[in-house]
């Protein structure tokens, strides 16, 4: 028999989330006899009510056919996010809607969220003790809300076993195709990841789509040093430079810059290097080597320690991934 998914289909969904078990799970084809025409999955989607309409964060809704009943039918199942959640985004608690639902899965079902879906799971308590990810932008907010998940919001997922979590958005395909590799093997995710026209893997994590804008200064007295930084950040740059420019000691400047900046100057300074190697990276044509020393690091072998500490990545694979056809190295 097939290996049944459930996507639950809640108001407020992202129809491109709900959408995406459909197209890859759909998309597996092929068993251990040969019959390469075989479906591997069977793909259901239900709401919480009775079968009727579901609102979208788009300009349309979507008519469900199936109710919440078909959860206890299920061997996987898939919670996108919406943007309605209400008191389980708030407060961390499940409607009675959403309780009377996910009382009809099966114990033993693999359960799958894509984005902030995982707040469901959490306040579900099917996540207590356990990792899990979700957006970036809402990881500081699901953590505090339930600070017993052991969140990580640097991946693109997470696969605890009979629990899987995603991050953002597309990193739900990346969670799909893991499961569809995990069930069935490297062969058939490939053939999936092809006819979708997606990675079949990407390599790091969320971190190298966070942009990391420097917190400004909300009292300025070291604007003129980091100005002047920014201004020659190919070039080395020493602490008492820096301090001169504001004509302090090396002391005073460094309390100062903490206390504006949040950081320490050597810190603020490793970050504006890594701000501008990812702009060379994902705008110029420049080797490695030229992008190492125009953004001050010197060396490549400097700019990718640096890189894969801050983006989880290595600068080549950086480049890829958002500049496709440019060849450094």
């Amino acid at each position: 028999m097939r290996h049944r998914v459930v996507v639950l289909a809640l108001d407020g969904l992202l129809p491109f989330e709900l959408g995406i078990p459909q197209r890859i799970f759909g998309l597996a084809r092929g068993s251990e006899d040969g019959d390469r025409d075989r479906n591997l999955y069977e793909v259901v989607t239900c709401s919480v009510r009775p079968p009727g309409p579901v609102a979208t964060d788009a300009d349309f809704t979507i008519t469900v056919e199936r109710g919440p009943e078909a959860l206890a039918t299920a061997d996987t199942v898939v919670i996108p996010s919406s943007y309605e959640l209400g008191p389980v985004y708030e407060e961390g608690r499940l409607t009675d809607a959403l309780a009377t639902a996910l009382a009809y899965i099966r114990p033993g079902t693999r359960l799958v969220s894509i984005c902030t879906g995982s707040y469901v799971l959490a306040a579900a308590g099917r996540l207590d003790g356990r990792p899990a990810t979700t957006h970036w932008s809402s990881a500081d907010h699901f953590q505090q809300l339930f600070p017993q998940v052991r969140v990580d919001p640097d991946v693109l997922f997470i696969d605890d076993g009979d629990v899987l979590t995603s991050a953002g958005v597309a990193a739900g395909i990346d969670l799909c195709l893991h499961i569809v590799r995990r069930d069935h093997g490297t062969a058939v995710a490939n053939d999936v990841a092809r006819r979708t026209v997606v990675p079949p893997h990407r390599d790091g994590g969320q971190a190298q789509y966070i942009q990391r804008p420097v917190p400004e200064a909300q009292f300025a007295t070291t604007t003129s040093a980091r100005a002047w930084a920014l201004g020659r950040l190919d070039r080395p740059i020493l602490l008492r430079d820096m301090a001169q420019q504001e004509s302090m000691s090396v002391r005073t400047f460094t309390r100062r810059f903490r206390e504006e900046v949040g950081i320490s100057p050597g810190q603020w300074l490793t970050q504006q290097r890594v701000e501008r190697a990812r702009g060379l990276l994902e705008a110029t044509d420049l080797s490695i080597d030229q992008v190492a020393r125009e953004a001050g690091f010197g060396t490549a072998t400097s700019l990718r320690q640096h890189i894969q500490a801050a983006l989880g990545v290595s600068p080549t694979v950086y480049r890829r991934t958002f500049r496709a056809g440019v060849g450094g190295r």
